[in-house]
């Protein structure tokens, strides 16, 4: 079982990449922004953390959670509830107004940052990191870039 320690480390980690996610929402004054973000993250590694130890938990001897694991990976359902969870979330967040549809790239980001916690919460901190960083990176680079629609042949 994970130590108390790990736990926390884990866990800060993912409100930190969580707030770093959100600040390109935040600078541009999206509703879900920095501590939506952290939130998400770190909700999501408390999850992970918790899916990671239940088997440790439920156990009355450590000696049994060999055969805990190989019985049962239904520990593992608490992670994917985490996506049909923040699936609502985002719903929550996309609006459509007239023709135009608000919100998509900021639920988007409450998926991805749910993604990097999820990564974080089960031990793979580094390429949670780095895919935070990314997704950062490109929302910052991406910012107000837009192909714009072929003209219609049609009069």
């Amino acid at each position: 079982m994970l130590s108390l320690e790990e736990m926390i480390v884990r866990f800060i980690v993912a409100l930190a990449i969580g707030c770093l996610i959100g600040l390109e929402r935040e600078y541009i004054g999206k509703e879900a922004g920095i501590r939506t973000s952290m939130l998400v993250s770190g909700g999501a590694a408390l999850f992970s953390l918790i899916a990671l130890s239940l088997p440790y938990v439920i156990t009355l001897s450590p000696d049994a959670v060999p055969d805990i694991l190989a019985r049962n990976s239904g520990f593992l359902s608490v992670i994917a509830n985490v996506v049909v969870g923040i699936g609502f979330l985002g719903a929550g967040i996309i609006m459509k107004h007239e023709n135009r549809v608000h919100g998509l790239t900021t639920a988007a980001v409450i998926w991805a940052t749910a993604g990097v916690g999820i990564l974080i919460g089960i031990g793979l901190v580094w390429f949670g990191v780095i895919a935070g960083a990314l997704i950062t990176a490109l929302l910052f680079l991406l910012k107000g870039f837009r192909v714009q629609p072929a003209p219609s042949a049609e009069k």
